[in-house]
């Protein structure tokens, strides 16, 4: 049977991403420390700025995906966004975000990968801010940066073993998260909505979409994927 592990599919683009899988047979595996509402997601509590954690949760599903003898996607979702600026933001606080955002998916790499047969994928989940900046939102965007890197590097050094990867980058997308960034200001979410090709945020279940897309094809190796509505730039 195909598995999925997604990172913070507890809401958001993570939620959409387990709904869909969930549709294409899959077994989805939410690692969270809030549960997936999505039926027949299989949730795991697992602090992800807890390595300790994450290692005794990997140490089980290695032995399932090996069980179950299909492919595996793994997927680095979770992540924090604080509002911050290189004139607050202290180094404790850059820290946490980082072991949140990249160090954990790191750690999930090093125990999954040895598991993951032929036609397994793992697959970032960047941000229009992986390649960007703007203001206020200074850990979130050097941890997008570092995460695209990240799969890069990931691209080159698994040549040859079937695996494949790719960074899917959202633009400003309709999830809780932002909404939470944005002070739930309605006005501002229309505002920023409405600085792309369509006039409206990305919707999470089209960000799936593309992360479903991502692991079916593994001619993406390598590849960053914009959902961003075809964003304007100033």
């Amino acid at each position: 049977m195909n598995t999925a592990i997604i990172t913070g599919a507890s809401a958001g683009i993570g939620s959409a991403t387990a709904e869909l899988f969930i549709e294409r047979g899959y077994r989805v595996i939410n690692l969270s420390r809030r549960p997936c509402q999505v039926s027949g997601v299989t949730n795991v509590s697992c602090d992800l700025a807890n390595e300790d954690r994450i290692n005794a949760v990997t140490r089980e599903l290695v032995a399932e995906i090996k069980d179950a003898n299909g492919v595996t996607s793994l997927v680095h979702n979770a992540c924090q966004m604080r509002k911050d600026s290189v004139a607050d933001c202290t180094s404790a606080s850059l820290r946490a975000v980082m072991e949140t955002n990249l160090i954990a998916a790191n750690t999930l790499n090093q125990q999954l990968l040895p598991a993951f047969n032929h036609g397994s994928s793992i697959i970032y989940v960047g941000s229009t801010l992986s390649e960007k900046a703007v203001s206020n939102s200074f850990s979130y965007v050097i941890s997008k940066h570092a995460l695209l890197g990240m799969m890069r590097a990931t691209c080159q050094d698994l040549m040859g073993s079937g695996i494949h990867t790719a960074c899917v980058c959202p633009g400003f997308t309709d999830t809780e998260m932002l909404r939470e960034h944005l002070g739930n200001d309605l006005d501002l979410m229309q505002q920023i909505g409405g600085a792309n090709g369509f006039g409206r945020l990305v919707t999470a279940a089209e960000i799936a979409e593309l992360i479903e897309w991502a692991h079916t094809h593994p001619v993406l190796n390598g590849a960053v994927l914009h959902g961003n509505l075809g964003q304007m730039e100033n």
